[in-house]
């Protein structure tokens, strides 16, 4: 199995940053942090250009390439000591995995980036979480804004209710668009602020009426 630990590892090591390592790629930077994530994982193509550009064989990323290495090493008892706690590792994820369905709103895309229009009608798709989350309102996030918390593709879990606090991210409606975003309040309007420091602020009056949708409090990549 792939690991992300392993590139991350590997990549510190030579020096280089996410966004260096995309672009030798051809790749977006969101991308790549989502192999260093563990949430994705490289196509056999690019495998072998990371293996490349990283000067390491193609199954230095695979986590069975450590553990195989390290087995090997061990004597008869200590191999014998490590099937069984595997074996027993094994057994006890078997019996404890349980996947959750959440139903998310298709055609309403919180907008993580710039306001994304939403529409009067729309339908939703199931998909799988870890956990069983509890929520109001479940919908996709797109966009870079909000990154490395907030990642385009994620579902974002709401809760619908008023502001509740300066600094806490909320999902809001102005002007037919929805956005994502932490929220402060000022004497003439709110100030909407992105996590990626590189996206301006954004501030609107009171007078234009953007509206509080809930308070976001949660959020997953769907396991399928």
């Amino acid at each position: 199995m792939f690991s992300g630990k392993k590139l991350k590892k590997r990549r510190k090591e030579l020096g280089y940053s996410q966004t260096q390592i995309a672009n030798a790629l051809n790749i977006n930077r969101t991308s790549y942090h989502q192999w260093e994530a563990g949430k994705t994982k490289p196509n056999q193509k690019n495998l072998k250009r990371l293996a490349h550009y990283l000067q390491v064989d193609n199954e230095y990323f695979e986590s069975e390439y450590t553990i195989v290495s390290s087995y090997l090493q061990l004597n008869s008892t200590n191999q014998q000591k490590l099937e069984d706690y595997a074996n027993s590792l094994l057994e006890s994820q078997n019996s404890t995995i349980q996947l959750f369905p959440i139903q998310v709103l298709d055609d309403i895309r919180l907008s993580a980036g710039y306001g994304e229009m939403v529409g009067d009608e729309y339908t939703t798709s199931e998909v799988l979480a870890d956990q069983d989350y509890s929520y109001d309102i479940a919908t996709w996030i797109k966009g870079n804004s909000m990154e490395p918390t907030y990642l385009d593709g994620e579902v974002a879990l709401i809760r619908e209710t008023g502001f509740d606090y300066d600094g806490a991210v909320y999902a809001l409606s102005y002007n037919g668009e929805s956005f994502i975003k932490k929220v402060y309040r000022e004497t003439t309007g709110i100030r909407l602020v992105s996590i990626n420091p590189t996206i301006p602020d954004r501030f609107i009056p009171y007078e234009e009426e953007p509206r509080i949708v809930g308070k976001v409090i949660g959020h997953f990549m769907p396991l399928g």
